[in-house]
């Protein structure tokens, strides 16, 4: 009996892990709209899933630890609401922590991490992105964007530090990618990206803190006005 609990055990576990993934996607890119209620019979059927409740249960919770879901008492689940003081309060935890640790980085990150950071920005600087991009190319520029800003930061070598700066990072990407979906691309972010990557390979801590703390406060600037103009904030 004990191996069998074992085994279910192991199998919930493994569900979750596939539907964080999947949850998580969902909410970030808006197909789970922000203050909706999540119940789990309707995400069942939306998501066309033939599993118990169980895992589900437990996907929603991580993603609750993230910061993506909120769990109410005795009302089930909800996805986390937008907001002009949550975006703000994300930045502001982005600038402090990703200023940290890109400063340890440049301290300790050997020529290994540099090779990385620069393969990583030539990667995002080929991919067209556009408005009018493609979404299979468009996803592949997501991807390769966030392997750049954590790419960035893996030199610091502080593994509580980078989870914390990821889990941020996903936090903020909803914003931008549901900002994106309406708005233009008006901005030179491949040269913002450049100047970050030069800074670094200077080993110039005090300059590349800056530029990229102008590159997150830019964007989340741009984000604040779509919020005020478009009324995306959900009620809380």
């Amino acid at each position: 009996m004990e191996v069998s609990l074992h085994a279910q055990e192991d199998s919930t576990t493994t569900h979750a892990t596939s539907l964080v993934k999947r949850l998580r996607m969902a909410i970030m890119t808006g197909e789970l709209a922000p203050g909706s209620k999540l119940r789990l019979d309707a995400l069942r059927e939306k998501l066309g899933l033939t599993i118990s409740r169980s895992p589900l249960r437990e996907a929603l919770s991580r993603l609750g630890a993230e910061g993506l879901v909120l769990i109410e008492d005795n009302r089930g689940y909800r996805v986390t609401p937008v907001s002009q003081e949550n975006l703000q309060e994300i930045a502001k935890l982005r600038v402090h922590s990703e200023s940290l640790a890109l400063r340890e980085a440049i301290a300790k990150g050997d020529q290994a991490w540099l090779d990385g950071v620069c393969q990583a920005e030539t990667t995002l600087r080929e991919i067209k992105r556009s408005d009018q991009a493609t979404a299979g190319r468009q996803e592949a520029w997501e991807h390769a964007h966030r392997d750049f800003h954590l790419k960035l930061l893996e030199g610091c070598d502080m593994p509580l530090l980078l989870n914390h700066c990821n889990t941020l990072h996903d936090l903020n990407d909803r914003y931008r990618r549901m900002f994106l979906a309406r708005n233009p691309f008006d901005r030179d972010v491949n040269g913002e990206h450049a100047a970050i990557v030069a800074a670094t390979r200077e080993r110039n801590a005090d300059l590349a803190c800056a530029l990229l703390a102008q590159h997150i406060q830019r964007t989340t600037q741009n984000i604040c006005r779509s919020l005020t103009a478009q009324s995306l904030s959900a009620p809380g």
